[in-house]
């Protein structure tokens, strides 16, 4: 009786696709759903590695030309406006504010040093909220995901024994299908979480060191208009 019944388990196909298939619509629904989580959070994490070395990379040719002496008018004339990298737009909403402190006689209106800091502010705020956006989606998943499988395997043990008393059979091959496929939708969610988990820990930091780069250039460039200002 146990050869035939190892040999009826060994007959069942325990391949992902099976799982799935074989899984009740609950647990079916948590798995789609995981899978879903997870190649979205993979298309953030790779958006936001390209998108902060791009940051970092731009950051750093526009430090090197910041600093190479060029007077501010010239480098504000490259720039433009509207500019495409992080630091040059905080360097521009200063620039911007700067030139509009002035009058048409040349001098300049009162307040200008604060109102050139709160244009900054704002620049770095938008830049950090671009930075950091899609960040919460990963929390979310490496907060959850976990959770939401737990609850896919619950569901699927509860069905196998539903299913089990229906038969009222407590063999291999009854009991192995059953619980293989509770257990997939609890690794999914590991499988859906972990890669979440380590990347925002990873892209936190990679973010706020470009904020806490374009916060150190605004300070920097805030002097450099104060002095002109003092003099």
């Amino acid at each position: 009786m146990e050869a035939e019944t190892l040999a009826v388990a060994q007959g069942i196909d325990f391949s992902m696709w099976a799982l799935f298939a074989r899984a009740s619509l609950v647990v079916k629904l948590v798995m789609i759903l995981l899978i879903i989580a997870s190649f979205w959070s993979w298309g953030i994490i790779i958006q936001k590695l390209i998108n902060y070395r791009r940051a970092r990379t731009e950051s750093e040719q526009f430090d090197s030309a910041f600093w190479s002496g060029e007077p501010l008018d010239g480098l504000f004339e490259q720039v433009g406006p509207n500019p495409d990298g992080g630091a040059e737009r905080v360097f521009a909403a200063g620039m911007t504010e700067w030139r509009r402190s002035h009058r048409q006689d040349g001098d300049l209106i009162p307040g200008a040093q604060a109102r050139i800091d709160r244009s900054m502010d704002v620049a770095i705020n938008k830049e950090a909220e671009s930075l950091q956006w899609g960040l919460s989606f990963l929390a979310t998943v490496g907060s959850t995901a976990p959770f939401v499988g737990l609850f896919g395997t619950v569901w699927g043990i509860m069905h196998a024994f539903i299913e089990i008393a229906a038969q009222q059979n407590t063999n291999l091959a009854v009991v192995a299908p059953g619980i293989a496929e509770a257990l997939l939708a609890t690794g999914l969610g590991l499988l859906a979480a972990i890669p979440a988990v380590v990347f925002y820990n990873k892209l936190s930091a990679d973010s706020e060191r470009i904020i806490a780069g374009h916060e150190v250039f605004a300070d920097e460039f805030a002097t450099l208009l104060s002095r002109q200002l003092d003099s």
